[in-house]
């Protein structure tokens, strides 16, 4: 296993939790492709577990257990620590879409927030302490500036965001009272795209509360049109302005992040992005030229919670790593779009093969 620095070497088994979502399942394709043995805990409440078979068939590995337990369920957690011997953990699980978050705050902070006070006790309690956190860029909010480091102030502007700023302010403590924790927090800007083989994507149950999976099945024919949350921006034509990361890229970055772990003690941020901003409309149109036709969309009023821009400054953790992100949003586009031919229906039916 790769070494992280002088304070010790790279964790071999890992917690994952949420391992079966979007970003959770391509990180653990990542992992497995790089050694590393994986236990996952998911709810499965915005998943399924059919995706571990992709997996596997993609990297040639088993994951080594997968326990369908909701990381708030104390007993249930502490559990899964019980009869794995874990060296750190990687905590995706969480509720992640910022308007579902404005009309379900509560639901968002029980489940971000316990979820993670909920983890942290089961770590101390089984002398685990060395945790990667998915964060997000949404803890800037409307910060009037572009790009954003990871200096810049915390604004959220919905409870997804304030959420996520409760977490983090809950490890930096927890790292100020325990010396022996470590603790990565990743705040990423906008993560899209899908595993080239297109066996792996973004498949949210019911109706996508993000841009690109709705963009997706409008392409495919499962929906008739996107709606555009505002065209009264201030930006160059209208629309909100976002910095798009490929999901693999993503995932990337957390197998990087384990190998920094004990670089320094305490907790550290960095941000994740590419570094340049691109429309609601940019994205309509990439995509159209992924999928080689026009993508229909209607213009309606702006969304509560949403900011005008958010892009990164994500240079810190290429100065920190020698990391950074590679791939452009037309690749983004084109691995959606060939997840989405793929799957049509999502993971509910077994995919097409290529032709």
């Amino acid at each position: 296993m790769t070494s992280i620095g002088a304070h010790g070497s790279a964790p071999s088994t890992l917690l994952v939790t949420g391992g079966a979502g979007f970003i959770g399942s391509h990180t653990c394709v990542e992992l497995l492709g790089h050694g590393y043995e994986l236990i996952v805990v998911d709810d499965f409440s915005n998943s399924t577990p059919r995706v571990f078979t992709r997996v596997e068939r993609l990297t040639g590995r088993r994951i080594k257990a997968v326990h369908d337990v909701d990381v708030r369920d104390r007993r249930a957690l502490s559990a899964v620590f019980d009869r794995h011997s874990v060296d750190a953990v990687v905590h995706f699980a969480a509720r992640k879409a910022v308007g579902e978050s404005t009309r379900l705050p509560v639901e968002y902070y029980d489940t971000n927030v316990g979820g993670t006070t909920n983890l942290l006790r089961a770590m101390q309690q089984h002398g685990v302490h060395r945790l990667v956190f998915s964060s997000s860029c949404s803890i800037y909010g409307d910060a009037g500036r572009v790009p954003l480091d990871e200096t810049a102030p915390a604004r959220p502007a919905n409870p997804y965001a304030a959420s996520k700023w409760a977490c983090e302010q809950i490890l930096a403590d927890v790292c100020r009272r325990h010396p022996e924790f470590t603790v990565l927090s990743l705040r990423y800007f906008n993560p899209v795209g899908a595993h080239p083989s297109g066996l792996l994507g973004e498949d949210p149950r019911g109706t996508p509360d993000n841009l690109m999976p709705y963009v997706a099945q409008v392409a495919i024919g499962r929906r008739e049109r996107l709606s555009v949350f505002g065209d009264d921006y201030d930006t160059p034509d209208g629309t909100a302005i976002r910095d798009y990361l490929h999901v693999m890229d993503t995932a990337e970055a957390h197998r990087v992040a384990l190998e920094h772990l004990a670089d320094a003690p305490g907790m550290q941020v960095f941000n994740l992005g590419v570094g340049a901003g691109r429309s609601v409309l940019d994205v309509i149109a990439a995509f159209g030229d992924a999928c080689g036709r026009p993508i229909p969309y209607k213009i309606v009023p702006r969304r509560p919670g949403d900011v005008t821009e958010l892009v990164a400054d994500a240079t810190a953790v290429e100065r920190a790593w020698g990391w950074r992100a590679t791939r452009d949003l037309a690749a983004m586009c084109r691995d959606a779009w060939r997840f989405q031919q793929h799957n049509p229906h999502g993971y509910a039916a077994p995919a097409q093969q290529r032709a």
